[in-house]
């Protein structure tokens, strides 16, 4: 007899949606929200939801909610959004952790996040802060690796994650950090091939993989570098698209991309999808709020 599969279960291991939020307009901090269709499709802007600010991060968790920490209005804060698996983005939930803008976060262990790293004034940090499958985000776990900020991170492996790239407290970096499926930073891996730079975004994609794309390092790339099922960073593949910084990314459809929004002189509202082949695709004409500084999970 075969297996009777619920109607509206997803033959795919990742979420089939995304939310992109937040951000830094040409001239003001917003907290409007767009959400990404299991085709790739970004939504017109949502009313925000909880306080404006901007260099917050964002993951996974829960398998399929997604929570919104960090970041910068007149102050470092430590608050955090939950968003439920229908994209709804919830009040404010109070800070636990340092305060700080520029962090990443991601998935792992397949219904965990991690925020990682960051600016809090000065120096930089390297803390991470754990978000169980209840969205309850820990205390500091001690620094592992070298402290910096403006980074990527994805999941990658199925259960496991990657933070990489970013700006340390003297020039920007390629250096990258596996979390394992507990939650374990490990030490930091020898410099990738790729370029170093700031402000990239990353995702997963292809069910297993991950993506580090786009950044900051006099100019503004586009090259992306893919990482592997074991957490091995290739070497830059020639961007496509418009060379930005500070945008972000999510997957979508299960087993697909999307980097969007972004800096470059002003801020952008372009698009540009991953295939679950790990392919980038030229831009999409922008849909919602110009901006960048701006943060993305995947849900649902």
């Amino acid at each position: 007899m075969f297996p009777i599969i619920p109607a509206n279960s997803v033959a795919e291991s990742g979420n089939d949606e995304g939310i992109f939020g937040f951000g830094w307009n040409n001239s003001a901090v917003v907290d409007e929200t767009n959400l990404v269709s299991n085709t790739g499709v970004i939504a017109a802007d949502v009313a925000g939801v909880g306080t404006d600010r901007q260099q917050l991060a964002a993951c996974e968790y829960g398998g399929d909610k997604g929570i919104f920490g960090f970041g910068y209005l007149a102050a470092y804060t430590a608050i955090t959004n939950l968003v439920s698996n229908a994209g709804v983005v919830a009040s404010d939930t109070a800070g636990v952790g340092t305060a700080r803008s520029d962090a990443a976060a991601c998935s792992f262990g397949g219904n965990k996040g991690i925020f990682g790293f960051g600016y809090e004034d000065s120096p930089r940090t390297a803390v991470t802060n754990l978000v169980s499958n209840a969205g309850v985000v820990a205390s500091d776990t001690a620094g592992v690796g070298t402290i910096r900020s403006t980074m990527g991170a994805c999941e990658y492996g199925d259960d496991k994650a990657i933070f990489g790239f970013g700006l340390d407290n003297s020039s920007v970096t390629a250096v990258t950090n596996l979390v394992s499926n507990t939650g374990v930073v490990a030490s930091d891996q020898a410099t990738v091939t790729g370029t170093a730079r700031s402000a990239c975004a990353a995702c997963s994609y292809g069910d297993d993989k991950g993506i580090f794309g786009f950044g900051y390092g006099t100019p503004y790339k586009s090259m992306t570098n893919l990482v592997s099922n074991t957490g091995v960073v290739a070497s830059d593949v020639a961007g496509v698209g418009t060379g930005r910084g500070w945008l972000a990314a999510t997957q979508f459809g299960g087993d697909e991309g999307i980097f969007a929004y972004g800096w470059n002189v002003s801020a952008k509202s372009m698009s540009n999808l991953v295939s679950n082949t790990g392919v980038m695709a030229s831009d999409v004409a922008g849909v919602g709020t110009a901006r960048g500084y701006l943060a993305a999970c995947s849900f649902n």
